[in-house]
Formats: C-alpha cells, sequence, structure tokens
C-alpha cells in the first residue's frame, strides 16, 4: 500500500490525473487493446478529471480506446436527471473527451430487473478482461462506491439500500431536500473493485481524515469498507493534508518520507 500526501485538494486531483494519465501511455492502447478504467462521482474527482480534459485537449492523451466502468448510479433517477451519475459522468468528462459512448458503462437504475443490470454489469467487466485501474473516493464514513458500513468485503455488484449518512451528505446535491435522495442505488461490490489489477483511492479534506485513519492505521473492518483494500497488492492513497488530522504523526513522516521516490511515477513521460 502507497500513501501519497500532497498539500492540497489541487495537488493531490493534479497527482491522481498524471498518475492515469502514465498509466494509460504505458498500457499504450490501440485496436483490440483498450485500457479498463474505473471510475467515480461526487466531488472529490472533480479536479481530476478537469486535469485529464486539460491533458486531452493538450494532446497528451486519448480516451479512444479506453473503455470505462463507473462504479454506481442511483435506483429510480431519470438517465436525464441532473443528478445521476450518467448526467455526472458526462457533463464533468465523457462529453469533453474522445471517449466513445459505447465504451462508457453505468449502471442503469431503471433495469426492469435490477439484480440481472449488475450481473451483466460484472459480465462486461469480464468481457473487458477486468479493470486495469479502479479510481475511488470515499464518503466520511470510509464506504467505498455504495458499500454502506456493514457490507460484505467479498461482495459484487448488487442493489444497495442507502445509510442515513449518506443520504444527508448527498442532500446537497438536491437542494438540501433530504426527500429528494434516492433510498437505494446499484453499486459494484467490494470484491468488484479488489479484482481490478491496481486501485487508487482519492480522499481529500478534514471530514475524511477518520476515515483514512480507519482505512490505513487499523485493521480490516466491514463497518469502514475502504480499510479492505489494505489487502489488495497495488492500492495507492492519494490525500491532502487535511485528510492526514488523525493520523499519528509517525504515520505521516514515514509516507512523507518516501514521496521523492513515490513522485516519479508521476513524472512526465519522455518525449516520442
Amino acid at each position: 500500500m502507497k500513501l501519497m500526501i500532497l498539500n492540497d485538494y489541487d495537488q493531490a486531483s493534479e497527482w491522481a490525473a498524471k498518475y492515469i494519465r502514465n498509466k494509460l501511455l504505458q498500457f499504450n492502447p490501440g485496436p483490440g487493446k483498450y485500457f479498463t478504467l474505473g471510475l467515480p462521482t461526487g466531488s472529490t474527482p472533480l479536479g481530476c478529471y478537469k486535469k485529464l480534459i486539460e491533458y486531452y485537449k493538450k494532446g497528451q492523451i486519448s480516451f479512444q480506446y479506453v473503455k470505462t466502468f463507473n462504479m454506481d448510479e442511483y435506483v429510480g433517477l431519470p438517465r436525464e436527471h441532473p443528478e445521476s451519475y450518467h448526467s455526472f459522468m458526462w457533463n464533468n468528462f465523457f462529453k469533453h473527451i474522445d471517449i466513445r459512448a459505447e465504451n462508457t458503462n453505468i449502471l442503469d437504475g431503471n433495469a426492469a430487473d435490477l439484480q440481472a443490470e449488475c450481473d451483466a454489469f460484472e459480465d462486461k467487466i469480464k468481457a473487458a478482461g477486468g479493470i486495469q485501474l479502479f479510481v475511488g473516493g470515499i464518503g466520511p464514513d470510509g464506504h467505498i462506491a455504495f458499500n454502506e458500513p456493514g457490507s460484505s468485503l467479498v461482495s459484487r455488484t448488487r442493489v444497495k439500500t442507502l445509510a442515513q449518512d449518506t443520504i444527508i451528505a448527498n442532500a446537497r446535491f438536491f437542494d438540501g431536500d433530504l426527500c429528494k435522495v434516492p433510498t437505494m442505488a446499484l453499486t459494484v461490490g467490494v470484491g468488484t473493485v479488489m479484482d481490478a489489477k491496481e486501485v487508487m483511492i482519492l480522499i481529500t479534506g478534514a471530514h475524511k481524515a477518520f476515515a483514512l485513519y480507519k482505512a490505513i492505521e487499523e485493521g480490516v473492518n466491514h463497518m469502514w469498507t475502504v480499510s479492505a483494500f489494505q489487502q489488495h497488492p497495488q492500492t495507492l492513497f492519494v490525500c491532502d493534508e487535511d485528510a492526514t488530522l488523525e493520523l499519528r504523526v509517525k504515520t505521516v513522516k514515514y509516507f512523507k518520507g518516501m514521496m521523492h521516490v513515490h513522485n516519479k511515477l508521476v513524472e512526465a513521460p519522455p518525449a516520442p
């Protein structure tokens, strides 16, 4: 496990975007060789998406041979609703890059058979050869995707009831009205994300500090589902200074002492 500690949200977002850029370039995708990328929604990844759009517009990367799989979607919210995750991804990322619509995979929260939709999503991931890099964020209660506290750490894509804390946290996207927030969602499971070759989790802000502490300084616990990634062979946590407020000074010093090595992972690739 690696923990990257950057000064602030903008630097953390840029580090994450550079890491994705370099992974994409190293993979060198093309016809018949697609790079598969798992993606989150929410406010945390927005800075990363803006940087990736910038790299695309500068001609540094292309998403023509990238397939994406999003973590989750609300149940019962129309696809065209401004707060659906379909809308979020297209408005904040997909429409600004050269990805093909048929290569973007987002769960359908309005499917007639929700579990069949979830099973089909797992099949699509397998058919794509698995996910090279799954990017995620977490909630203040340590949930990843919509794997709320108490979720199985070997869970697969399924229907989940949202915790009250999650509904309250997401009310800001629905005019602060709890009654407008969907109470159920489709989500990839913890096991689904664990199957990815690599996982990068973005954690920023003081309100996520206790969750980061639970994720890396305490044991694996299904009440803090992000802690499962201690057992993944290739996990990167990317955070800002505020998110480290609950960590031991020794822990912070330990990981900061390796940043000069880890920063080589995001150095600009040599010109072709």
